[in-house]
């Protein structure tokens, strides 16, 4: 017994000294900043290979070449998710680069708030393109790399595949003046179940995360003046009123400052990160068809 138990200990250590995702590859949209470019730092660290999309070129390969002085390995692929094209270019080059494809993180998005009797019809739907569409579009150029046959054992080695669509509380619980993110929120979560029913056969676990309060410039204060350009108009990123991105909101800890969070504060990119990066991992090897909530304990 002893010895059987030394041998599982050192292949544990192996296993965790080469990487929870040690071999694999990713692709995680909208990764040049925030929880995106947390993601692939982490995913890089844990031996993942991977392919880092942004609509920010520039700023996807400055997170590329931050991963390789690690000692990682990543390209960057720039563009805009919703473009017809970009599902067929982000596969083949991975596919050409890398050979397989293990998980896709969907995470690129960003809010276009407005009163639902004040929003017009291109903030809906380009909401429900970039949020809805996108996301689904990706997962179906995927298909001939992810739903492969594999023999059904208990145990011995499957390859570890997984796809992760990044909800909100809001997707769950509706938020006032954002009724086009809410609805696109709530649609990725039936993408996911479904992904999970008609992939699972395939060794394909499908999950989302739905995050609460994450300090990210999506949560920043509205006066700080961050926008984001979708088809020539500009458009303002932010809460009015909110807190500072740049000081990462409010340290005190006082309750007051984040009311319904237990926790008292916001999450980092860096803890939404480690939440995509469990869904994603052999630690979560059963896991699919979840929706984790990752909120500090808020809308408990």
């Amino acid at each position: 017994m002893a010895d059987r138990l030394a041998q599982v200990a050192g292949h544990l250590s192996a296993t965790h000294s080469r990487g929870l995702l040690n071999g694999e590859v990713a692709i995680i949209t909208g990764a040049a900043q925030g929880i995106g470019r947390s993601c692939a730092l982490l995913f890089a660290k844990e031996g993942a290979k991977v392919v880092v999309t942004d609509l920010d070129e520039k700023k996807a390969q400055l997170v590329v070449d931050e991963i390789k002085l690690a000692g990682g390995d990543a390209i960057a692929v720039g563009g805009d998710v919703a473009a017809d094209d970009f599902p067929q270019r982000v596969i083949d080059l991975t596919i050409k680069t890398y050979g397989k494809l293990n998980h896709i993180i969907n995470n690129a998005g960003f809010t276009y708030d407005r009163m639902l009797h004040t929003t017009p019809d291109d903030a809906w739907d380009i909401i429900i393109k970039v949020h809805v569409r996108a996301p689904f579009r990706l997962v179906r150029a995927a298909a001939p790399y992810m739903r492969i046959k594999v023999k059904l054992v208990v145990t011995g080695n499957k390859e570890n595949r997984s796809i992760i669509n990044v909800s909100s509380t809001t997707g769950l619980h509706g938020n006032v003046g954002q009724a086009n993110y809410a609805a696109a929120k709530a649609a990725v979560v039936g993408l996911s179940k479904t992904i999970c029913k008609e992939w699972g056969p395939f060794n394909v676990r499908a999950n989302t995360v739905a995050f609460g309060y994450i300090q990210t410039r999506l949560t920043a204060a509205k006066e700080e003046g961050a926008v984001i350009e979708i088809d020539g108009k500009k458009v303002a990123l932010g809460i009015p009123g909110g807190k500072s991105a740049a000081t990462g909101g409010d340290k005190s800890g006082s309750t007051s400052a984040y009311p319904g969070i237990p926790l008292a504060r916001g999450g980092t990119p860096d803890e939404a990160a480690a939440s995509i990066l469990f869904l994603a991992s052999p630690l979560a090897s059963f896991v699919s068809g979840h929706t984790l909530e990752v909120t500090g304990g808020q809308g408990i």
